[in-house]
């Protein structure tokens, strides 16, 4: 059986029905039909992708045709075929589901250009819904998206240590989603009903960092007016993630081992130790090993951290799964901004297979959030995408893809403020030149921090 887009054209002419089988059967599987009765039957027998129907048939009108078309399918596309149309007959057939009408005699080459763009768009709509159902049927796992064997493996490590109060070390380069992790091994522990509280070690000034972890007294130092708990304890009952652990100094790590061990703490200016039960997940995107050697680490440590370590695998070694993230990220931003952007064409999914994603999973969920954004309702062209995933220009050298985010964010704006300069400052207008509606841009600028410029 073959798998190229079907396509039934109903015509009581058989000149007609003739012309259309010779016009599009390089392209499509075509089936002729003379009557509604003969038609429906067919629709009923295998599905069809595309109905080209005429409006004046014998035994069941065209219009009633289609609404019978549209109860037995409602995603099949339909374009009315008549010699005459007339204003009513074609609001009807619109407000019926069908997708367009034409007029006989018919140009050829805009017909055959508007199947050519309804089979794309259909192809795109099942290849999308195709993705959607392998995610719902387990590709995804909390909200970690994949079915590479890698990322399975990963998947099975939560499922086995979640249950446990084991420290875990998860490991990877920037945007791999190693929070995302450590929130899955939160969710399915015995843990769950209590806080899941995150600490971002590296964005911690240093003299700030033990009242962050271990919190402290009132008047323990200038300006301290409050007693203030430390995520150890905020956290107590449930679990602690220390994102970037490899960055503390090693005064903190100290401190820290001695809270691991003890599960108590001390808060700055406190005279008695505080106990805490938190289940810990640790993170980094160095090399512990190596900085143990460097003796910036300290190896107890690493070893009261490493007790069930996970290694992420970068995106570039699971390419695999790009597509199932690029359709989990496109319905995610198309829900947020309110969007019907469609699937992503094949050869926009090869340029992104062929790419190196130095940003990882963020960098790709960023990109495709710009172009939901930057988009009209429509599908996603190659040329949309960024010159160094098109392959005209270098890939960003891989640094733990910290800066991408700042990358996205200034071209991001950037961009809008040149439609905001363009349209005088007028939102509406700019939003229209963007193709978003004005309230997503109110959204942007209040996210990029643009200047009002009205």
């Amino acid at each position: 059986m073959s798998n190229r887009p079907r396509i039934l054209v109903v015509d009581d002419e058989k000149s007609l029905r003739d012309s259309m089988r010779l016009l599009l059967k390089d392209r499509y599987d075509v089936q002729l039909a003379a009557t509604g009765r003969e038609a429906i039957g067919l629709i009923k027998a295998r599905p069809v992708d595309l109905v080209l129907l005429d409006i004046r048939l014998p035994e069941i009108d065209g219009l009633e045709v289609l609404k019978i078309i549209k109860g037995i399918d409602d995603s099949i596309e339909v374009i009315m075929v008549t010699a005459v149309i007339t204003v009513s007959k074609a609001v009807e057939a619109l407000r019926l589901g069908a997708y367009d009408y034409i007029t006989k005699p018919f140009d050829i080459a805009a017909l055959t250009e508007q199947v050519g763009k309804l089979m794309e768009k259909r192809a795109l709509l099942k290849e999308n819904l195709s993705l959607r159902r392998l995610i719902e049927a387990g590709a995804q796992f909390e909200k970690i998206v994949g079915r590479s064997a890698a990322i399975r493996a990963v998947f099975k490590t939560i499922e086995d240590v979640a249950p446990s109060n084991s420290t875990v070390l998860v490991s990877g380069e920037s945007g791999t989603g190693k929070e995302l992790v450590a929130r899955a091994i939160h969710n399915r522990s015995p843990r769950k009903e209590k806080l899941f509280v995150a600490l971002n070690c590296a964005a911690i000034p240093e003299n700030l960092l033990e009242s962050e972890l271990f919190g402290h007294e009132k008047g323990a130092y200038t300006g301290a007016a409050d007693r203030q708990l430390g995520k150890f304890e905020i956290a107590s009952g449930g679990t602690l993630f220390l994102d970037e652990v490899g960055s503390l100094p090693l005064p903190m790590q100290t401190k820290l081992l001695r809270a691991l061990q003890e599960r108590e703490i001390e808060r700055i200016g406190g005279s008695r130790p505080v106990p805490v039960d938190v289940r810990i997940v640790a993170a980094t995107n160095s090399d512990l090993k190596a900085a143990i050697k460097e003796r910036r680490f300290r190896e107890d440590l690493y070893y009261r951290l490493n007790v069930v370590p996970i290694q992420l695998p970068p995106l570039r070694e699971r390419k695999g799964d790009i597509p199932l993230l690029a359709a989990h990220f496109l319905n995610k931003y198309n829900h947020e901004f309110g969007k019907k952007v469609r699937g992503l064409k094949k050869e926009v999914l090869d340029l992104l297979a062929a790419y190196d994603w130095p940003g990882n999973v963020r960098e790709l969920e960023n990109l495709i959030e710009r172009l939901v954004v930057l988009s009209r309702n429509g599908g996603i062209e190659a040329d949309k995408l960024p010159p160094e995933i098109r392959g005209e220009a270098p890939c960003p050298a891989r640094s733990g893809g910290t800066r991408f985010r700042d990358a996205v964010r200034k071209f991001e704006a950037d961009f809008i403020r040149q439609a905001l300069d363009k349209a005088g400052g007028k939102k509406g207008k700019a939003a229209r030149t963007l193709g978003i509606h004005r309230n997503t841009l109110l959204q942007l600028e209040k996210k990029l921090k643009i200047k009002d410029l009205s």
